[in-house]
């Protein structure tokens, strides 16, 4: 099992910068991991991803030597284990908003006596053939990254006791699910909104733990990086986007 930079870089207080990947391309993670990024981030919840093109893209991810994390829809201890047995170094779960939610997807992710994890030869721990089974469950205990997101008014007033969960490495506030929740559905921007997220970095950080986001245009990548997110994630459509509307405007411009 590969050592995880990324959970090592942001557990010593630096900065990881990764895509979210909502499309099917191993491809396309294979060229994340060329460009320079930390990680990609497999959207499971959102994007059509399951568990074999899943697989693809990890190995893709392997090809290059970058990690790959996968949101998973549903917090179900064995859906869970499905994701981290084809090689994912590390999951995370939407709307979690109690403690016991945030303590069920620790108990998913670590082997005991952390956690409920089950265990067997998979592609993860190279089908038992290169080191023994107890051995690469202290390695995926250790190197597995656990996040939460934090993007609804409930988890917002259980924040202290889901940040008194251990074994939760990073609370990735989702801004879009956040504003519905409180009531401004796709206006991410309103003032109530990013006061929100504020405050909530800001509690995360005091309890000396992780925050990460999403940022998909240089203004919210300075603004996430000013807050102290040391998790931050953009997106390939709007990476794809982007590239491609500029490039049109200066061929249309003559």
């Amino acid at each position: 099992m590969q050592k995880n930079l990324v959970k090592e870089k942001i557990l010593s207080g630096g900065t990881a910068y990764g895509v979210f990947c909502n499309l099917y391309s191993p491809m396309i993670v294979e060229l994340i991991g060329h460009i320079g990024f930390d990680f990609a981030l497999i959207d499971a919840e959102h994007g059509p991803a399951g568990i074999e093109s899943c697989e693809h893209m990890i190995r893709a991810a392997d090809s290059v030597g970058f990690p790959i994390f996968i949101r998973v829809a549903m917090n179900i201890r064995q859906n869970i284990l499905r994701y981290l047995d084809i090689g994912a170094l590390g999951v995370m779960l939407p709307q979690v908003n109690t403690r016991a939610e945030a303590e069920a997807v620790v108990e998913a992710v670590k082997y005991p006596p952390q956690g409920r994890r089950g265990l067997g030869p998979v592609r993860a721990a190279d089908y038992g053939l290169t080191i023994p089974l107890k051995e690469y469950t202290l390695n995926a205990n250790q190197e597995i990254l656990v996040a939460i997101q934090v993007e609804t008014v409930a988890a917002v007033s259980n924040l202290d006791e889901l940040l008194a969960v251990e074994g939760i490495d990073v609370f990735f506030i989702g801004p879009a699910d956040l504003s519905a929740s409180m009531g401004y559905v796709g206006q991410m921007n309103h003032p109530e909104v990013q006061a929100m997220i504020e405050k909530l970095v800001q509690r995360i950080r005091a309890a000396g733990r992780v925050a990460g986001t999403v940022a998909y245009t240089h203004e919210a990548l300075a603004k996430a990086k000013e807050r102290g997110f040391y998790l931050i994630v953009h997106g390939v459509i709007a990476m794809m986007a982007k590239s491609g509307q500029e490039y049109l405007e200066i061929a249309r411009s003559s």
